[in-house]
């Protein structure tokens, strides 16, 4: 049995490689989505800090506390630029003026208004208002306790609290593992992959089984001395190893091409997938088995390869869509291999985490085995 099964597969594959839909589908469209949906949310370029830059005017005589306001936002990660007033309107997006007499009218307790405007809006607006009145706030703060001995404060007097150790500081630390939602081709890479994978599984492996059944071939092989189990066995094993070929290609190209990191447990993260390969090798058999005709199979193939992909996570991650979105997602395939994609290469987790997507995987290729191999259609 094992020796036909192997015979089958091997000739069943080399028939596949002879379709073009085959290269184009397995290995050309796949990277060509690597590279447009990998550069739209991320790219080549590794992450950056972000520059908030403000430009920045005061008048002459507007006094001391102007450093003082400055280097306090500089502090809250702001990029203070002087400039004059015309500049800031034409080349910043964040603007800062501040008014005349501005550390006399301070002192003096009178009120002086600082001017800030901003193009855009949203959270951002909302952060970069809180960071501008904190900076004045502080200030305010200092001015009061350098005078709190009756003298004017100084600009000397100023540097001097600014330099001086806090009574009250703040420690933050982390309270557990952060966990980022890959971006960019850290992402587009294994969605691809996987959402691709069953793709062709459906399609190619689905369509060439429902047109071998529609031609009669099955039928001569049914009626040829070899048993029912190695003629589904054999199917089976040629997609799995079309599967495997079209993984390999996907990490080698995401490796090579886009410098995607598989993590540290590389030979886990080649489990998953080969697990995730035979489940849609079988899948995509049990589709061509009870389809109807060929443009039913190769219709509801690409119908569900795409749903599942965007409900498994494919498409973007599924850590940044809501909680319900999540669950949904751990009920399908695709949910199950890229949750374990992302743990392993992007979270840090150890292989042991991924073992329940493997064993459950496995187990849900065993069962539509067993029903394939009792309902295999020979016509």
């Amino acid at each position: 049995m094992t020796r036909d099964a192997l015979y089958l597969a091997r000739k069943d594959l080399a028939q596949m490689f002879r379709l073009g839909t085959t290269w184009l589908w397995a290995f050309l469209m796949p990277v060509l989505f690597f590279y447009f949906i990998g550069s739209s949310t991320g790219g080549f370029s590794r992450p950056r800090p972000q520059v908030d830059r403000i430009g920045f005017y005061s008048p002459p005589d507007a006094g001391f506390l102007v450093d003082q306001f400055r280097l306090r936002l500089e502090g809250l990660g702001y990029t203070v630029e002087r400039v004059s007033a015309e500049e800031a309107l034409r080349n910043y997006s964040r603007r800062l003026v501040v008014p005349a007499n501005f550390t006399e009218d301070v002192l003096a307790g009178r009120r002086s208004q600082i001017r800030f405007a901003q193009t855009g809006g949203g959270l951002s607006a909302i952060y970069d208002e809180f960071r501008i009145k904190r900076a004045a706030y502080t200030v305010l703060a200092d001015v009061l306790l350098a005078a709190k001995d009756g003298a004017p404060p100084t600009a000397a007097r100023m540097e001097q609290l600014t330099s001086a150790e806090r009574a009250i500081t703040v420690s933050v630390a982390p309270a557990g593992k952060r966990q980022i939602a890959p971006s960019g081709f850290q992402q587009s890479v294994p969605g691809t992959m996987v959402m691709f994978l069953l793709l062709v599984m459906f399609t190619t492996g689905g369509a060439s089984l429902f047109q071998e059944r529609n031609m009669g071939i099955l039928r001569r092989l049914a009626s040829a001395p070899v048993s029912r189990g190695a003629i589904v066995l054999g199917k089976g094993l040629s997609r799995f190893a079309l599967g495997l070929i079209q993984t390999a290609f996907g990490m080698i190209a995401g490796t090579v091409l886009f410098r995607v990191d598989w993590g540290t447990h590389l030979a886990a993260v080649i489990l998953l997938l080969m697990s995730y390969g035979a489940l849609a090798a079988v899948a995509g058999m049990l589709l061509a088995n009870f389809g109807k005709t060929g443009g039913q199979v190769i219709g509801l193939g690409v119908l569900l390869s795409n749903l599942l992909g965007m409900i498994g996570g494919c498409w973007w991650p599924a850590e940044i869509t809501p909680l319900w979105a999540q669950k949904l997602g751990m009920m399908v395939p695709t949910g199950w291999a890229m949750n374990g994609l992302h743990r392993l290469m992007s979270f840090g987790d150890p292989p042991l985490a991924v073992a329940a997507h493997i064993a459950g995987m496995l187990a849900c290729t065993i069962v539509l085995g067993w029903i394939l191999a009792r309902r295999f259609r020979f016509n």
